[in-house]
C-alpha cells in the first residue's frame, strides 16, 4: 500500500519559515492518517478521504482557505478517478461546500458525472451536503489587497491499495482573482488521471496543465511501457518548451512513486507505511 499527497507550490503568498514547517508536519500528519485509512479502505476511498483532510487544513488552496476571485465569491473544483473503472467525477466552480471532494465522490454513481457551477451546487444542496463557507481572514486580506500569489495552489492524493487498485483525486479552490467562470485543470483528465497502469495528480498553472495535458500524457505513456521516470521526463520536457509551471505526484501498478516539479517547490509527502517522505 502507498500513499502520495501534494499541498501546491510553496509560493503561496505566505512563505516564511513558519508556514514551512506547518505544512511540513500537516502533510506528514495527513500522510499517516490517509494510510491508516488505506489500511481497511479502497484506494478510491482513501484518496477522497486524503484529499478532504487536505481540504479542512487552511494552510492549502483548497476548500477552507479557498482562494477568492475577481468578483469576490469563491469558487472551487475537485474530482475524483478510480483506475480500475476508469471513471471520473467532478465538480466545476462549486460555491459554499466545506468538501468539493465529497462531492465529487458522491457524482461517480451518476450518468452525469461532471457538473458546474449552479448544477454542482443544486445537486450538492439535494443530497444533504450543508452550506458551508470556505473564506478565511487570509483570503480576505489578500483579496482585498488584490495581491495575486501566482495561483499555483491545489490538493491532491494518488492512493494504491492492497489490491493493488489505483485511485486519484485533486481539488483546489481556483488561482485568485481570476475571471469568474475559468475552469481550472484539477476537474479535467489533464490536472487528474488515472487507469489500472498509473495514476496522476497535478498541481501549479491550470492554463499551463490543460495545455501540456500533463497527467494524461504520464499516465498514456507508462501504459505505452515507459518507466514513471521517463514519462515523467518527456512529459516535462514538453512542459518547458510553453516555459509552463506545473508539479505532479504519481504510483504506477507496481507501487512505484515518484514526483517532479517544474519550479521550486511542490510540497508534498509520500507514505508506504515505514518510509516517510517529505518536501524539503
Amino acid at each position: 500500500m502507498k500513499i502520495i499527497i501534494h499541498g501546491g507550490f510553496f509560493s503561496e503568498s505566505d512563505q516564511s519559515n513558519d508556514v514551512k514547517i506547518a505544512k511540513q508536519n500537516s502533510l506528514k500528519d495527513i500522510a499517516k492518517k490517509a494510510y491508516r485509512y488505506l489500511e481497511t479502505h479502497s484506494a478510491f476511498e482513501t484518496a477522497a478521504y486524503a484529499v478532504s483532510l487536505l481540504e479542512d487544513d487552511e494552510l492549502y488552496n483548497a476548500g477552507i482557505g479557498s482562494q477568492i476571485q475577481s468578483d469576490g465569491i469563491i469558487r472551487m473544483s475537485a474530482a475524483i478517478m478510480d483506475g480500475e473503472t476508469q471513471k471520473m467525477s467532478g465538480v466545476i466552480n462549486i460555491q459554499n461546500v466545506k468538501n468539493p471532494i465529497f462531492v465529487a465522490k458522491d457524482l461517480m454513481k451518476e450518468d452525469d458525472r461532471v457538473l458546474g457551477g449552479s448544477g454542482a451546487k443544486n445537486y450538492a444542496t439535494e443530497h444533504g451536503f450543508e452550506d458551508f463557507s470556505t473564506e478565511i481572514p487570509q483570503r480576505r486580506k489578500e483579496y482585498e489587497a488584490k495581491l495575486n500569489n501566482g495561483g499555483k495552489g491545489t490538493v491532491g492524493c494518488v492512493a494504491f491499495d492492497k489490491n493493488k487498485k489505483l485511485a486519484v483525486a485533486t481539488s483546489t479552490g481556483g488561482k485568485g482573482f481570476e475571471i469568474p467562470g475559468r475552469i481550472s485543470d484539477s476537474a479535467t483528465v489533464a490536472g487528474n488521471y488515472t487507469n489500472e497502469f498509473c495514476a496522476v495528480s497535478c498541481t501549479g498553472v491550470g492554463e499551463d496543465i490543460v495545455s501540456n495535458a500533463t497527467s494524461a500524457k504520464i499516465v498514456t505513456r507508462v501504459t505505452d511501457g515507459m518507466n514513471l521516470k521517463q514519462a515523467f521526463d518527456k512529459t516535462f520536457a514538453e512542459l518547458k518548451t510553453i516555459d509552463g509551471f506545473a508539479g505532479a505526484i504519481a504510483i504506477d501498478k507496481d507501487g512505484n512513486m515518484y514526483h517532479q516539479d517544474s519550479h521550486p517547490k511542490m510540497v508534498f509527502a509520500s507514505y508506504d507505511g515505514e518510509n516517510l517522505e517529505i518536501f524539503n
